[in-house]
């Protein structure tokens, strides 16, 4: 079996699951070798997973030949420069979400990527796992009838009780609940909708500084630079109108955090889009859902298992086992950046505009949805 060999670039919080995956879950990856500005970081993840290369800065990462492909685990307003240098260097790049911390900069790399005949992507990879899936596939056998309408929430009450270095969160390039978990939730409701086409938002921002309680930095006050609450409304190509809120303000709500859609003979709700897996559950409210009606009934809520036994647990690195696979074979990636991540990028980007400009933003990349994973599908394997 033929593998792809990965360079890391940054070894931090992000790097842990992706190291751990890529070892034990993605038979077509090998990783060559990391690197990180902060050194030691770069050496306990070298020594535990036996003695893996450690390249003196990123661009030495990027001249070895050995390396096919750059995964950017970097903060989210390093994206770009990095991801920038990668392609220039001649390298495809896979980059932790967003794409960018602006759409002009995602768009520069999609661009850049495509002037040079490279491949480009990114995470979330999430929408691979067997809750969204599942659930696409549910929707794909009209089990719910035409979607016409849907709701994604995530709430919760910032990252400074937990986080070591929350700071960036509030006051840094790609900060704020949009761009940090926005991604996740937008994913997802377009790998099950299709492609949005109008953006209205609405933001603010409820306490202007906030207090780290987590060690090492307990005490510092962060000011707060981006909106913390941040309220979507996405009309889809296909006529579907979905609210969005994301939010750093309010204490969560249980079992709120996922996504609804309501369709003209039942509802559905997918399990939290952070995540792989979860419940999968439907009402159906009509008796002419041939396909509920014989295995569910209706009326009540049932929970329904999905169709895929791959991928219930964290399984972070898919998208860049996909990624790798098709840089080997010439097909679209699934999370590609040019069909997929950019105008992911474009939607949460426009949610913020809209409440600054007081209109609604057309989004104008394109979505392509890439087939649904074959129900026969190995783990770790494409």
């Amino acid at each position: 079996m033929a593998t792809t060999r990965i360079g890391f670039v940054g070894v931090g919080d992000a790097s842990v699951v992706y190291l751990k995956n890529i070892t034990k879950k993605c038979k077509e990856l090998e990783i060559v070798g990391i690197c990180d500005l902060v050194r030691a970081k770069a050496e306990r993840a070298s020594a535990q997973y036996g003695g893996l290369k450690i390249y003196e800065d990123m661009h030495a990462l990027f001249a070895d030949p050995a390396v096919d492909i750059v995964l950017n685990l970097t903060r989210p307003g390093e994206h770009y420069e990095v991801s920038k240098a990668a392609l220039q260097a001649g390298k495809p790049v896979y980059s932790e979400k967003p794409l960018a911390a602006t759409f002009a900069q995602g768009q520069e790399l999609v661009e850049l990527a495509q002037a040079k005949g490279l491949l480009l992507g990114g995470a979330p990879d999430t929408f691979l796992g067997a809750g969204v899936q599942g659930a696409r596939r549910l929707l794909e056998e009209d089990v719910i009838g035409q979607p016409v309408g849907a709701a994604a929430h995530m709430l919760c009450h910032g990252h400074e009780t937990w986080h070591p270095d929350p700071s960036f969160y509030y006051n840094a390039p790609g900060g704020g609940p949009m761009l940090d978990m926005g991604p996740y939730y937008v994913t997802a409701l377009v790998n099950l909708l299709g492609p949005v086409e109008t953006v209205v938002g609405v933001t603010k921002t409820t306490y202007p500084t906030r207090t780290i309680t987590s060690q090492p930095l307990n005490g510092k006050v962060i000011d707060v630079e981006v909106p913390t609450y941040q309220t979507g409304i996405l009309r889809f190509a296909s006529g579907v109108i979905a609210t969005i809120i994301t939010t750093f303000d309010v204490y969560s709500v249980p079992g709120v955090n996922h996504i609804e859609i309501y369709g003209t003979r039942g509802n559905m709700i997918v399990p939290n889009p952070n995540d792989f897996g979860g419940e999968i559950k439907i009402k159906v409210g009509e008796k002419d859902s041939p396909k509920a009606a014989q295995n569910w009934g209706h009326g009540d809520w049932i929970t329904i298992d999905s169709p895929y036994d791959i991928y219930q647990e964290d399984s972070r690195a898919v998208g860049l086992a996909d990624f790798a696979k098709a840089l080997q074979t010439g097909r679209t990636p699934r999370a590609s950046a040019a069909l997929q991540t950019l105008h992911v990028l474009e939607v949460l980007e426009a949610v913020a505009k809209s409440s600054a400009e007081g209109r609604a933003i057309a989004i104008k990349t394109p979505f392509t949805l890439q087939p649904a994973l074959p129900l026969t599908a190995e783990e770790g394997v494409f």
